[in-house]
């Protein structure tokens, strides 16, 4: 009984990594996003928006064609659009970043639901996706022979082996972003536009190419975030679906210092709390009893609260974020 005990606590455990790990993938996608923007001196409150945009297209893309390539490919152009008018409102014509951002944000998810009604009338969902245009699992083989591994065999099966592609590509991501930040010319480039924009263009450097490059990258994280949604998660586009991730993602930034790194510790963290939110519902907590559902579902946002009154005053934000820049002479 005691072995069969300490087996299903293995699972459980287990269960609950892979839980964590496919939760945050979004929402890691998202901080590295915001990230690249941020560090080039762009504010993003559009990342709602975005990735809510950038779901929407993958869904209905692939709820058309049936291709997984041409969801992904519909999901990154309508990402790289929406950050390139957000450069075109904040960075040409130096715009207020934040009203930018959340007019992004607003007209998203307004669009969606209107051209999702008008398209498919399902009341702004689109059809369920076939099989053929979803993510599959990878590393599944290698899962199932991992499981037979004394004491880790459920960990390394069950939590950490047979996701698909954009779990382990969001991981791949914080390991690229953070050795194009730290270990790049690009990156010396574009954390000193983020600082002191006039000392990059007293060195020669287009500012605001830099922080076009900077958007570009942007949007094409965003544009993953939101295509994992629907391609990985749920099987169709759902209005609203994106259900505040972005402004979660935008937190795990800020609480992690605006280095991809830190992001992602955050980014796990949320996540563990929304998949033991999961977990926790309708089970009896001690000297509690049982907790209603809605506190437990509110947990990942009440930290949201907490980390964004918390910390933003603490951590140290780039020197010239938000401040649109005028080239002198």
């Amino acid at each position: 009984m005691q072995h069969a005990s300490a087996r299903m606590d293995e699972v459980g455990l287990a269960t609950l990594v892979a839980s964590t790990l496919r939760v945050s993938t979004p929402l890691i996608l998202c901080a590295l996003a915001a990230t690249l923007s941020e560090r080039s001196g762009v504010i993003d409150l559009g990342l709602e928006g975005k990735m809510l945009m950038a779901a929407f297209a993958a869904g209905s893309a692939g709820a058309v064609t049936g291709s997984i390539a041409l969801a992904l490919l519909a999901a990154l152009g309508v990402g790289l659009a929406l950050s390139m008018l957000h450069g075109f409102g904040c960075v040409s014509h130096r715009g207020d970043q934040v009203v930018m951002g959340m007019a992004i944000t607003m007209t998203a998810a307004g669009l969606t639901v209107v051209l999702g009604a008008a398209w498919f009338e399902q009341g702004g969902q689109t059809p369920p996706l076939a099989d053929a245009a979803r993510l599959a699992p990878l590393l599944t083989d290698a899962a199932a022979a991992a499981r037979a591994v004394p004491l880790v065999g459920a960990l390394l099966g069950l939590g950490l082996l047979g996701h698909n592609a954009l779990v382990y590509g969001a991981f791949a991501a914080v390991g690229i972003v953070w050795w194009l930040l730290y270990r790049s010319r690009f990156g010396l480039r574009l954390r000193a536009t983020g600082e002191n924009p006039a000392m990059v263009d007293a060195a020669g450097v287009s500012v605001v190419r830099m922080r076009y490059l900077a958007l570009a990258g942007n949007g094409a994280l965003c544009a993953l975030a939101g295509a994992y949604l629907v391609l990985a998660q749920n099987p169709s586009f759902v209005p609203q679906m994106t259900a505040g991730r972005g402004y979660m993602a935008l937190a795990a930034m800020i609480f992690g210092k605006w280095h991809p790194v830190g992001a992602l510790w955050a980014c796990l963290l949320f996540g563990f709390l929304d998949a033991a939110a999961i977990r926790l519902q309708g089970a009896p907590l001690p000297l509690v009893g049982a907790v209603p559902v809605q506190a437990i579902q509110a947990l990942p946002y009440a930290l949201t609260v907490v980390l964004l009154a918390g910390f933003f005053g603490r951590a140290r934000a780039p020197g010239a974020l938000g401040v649109p820049y005028v080239k002198e002479g």
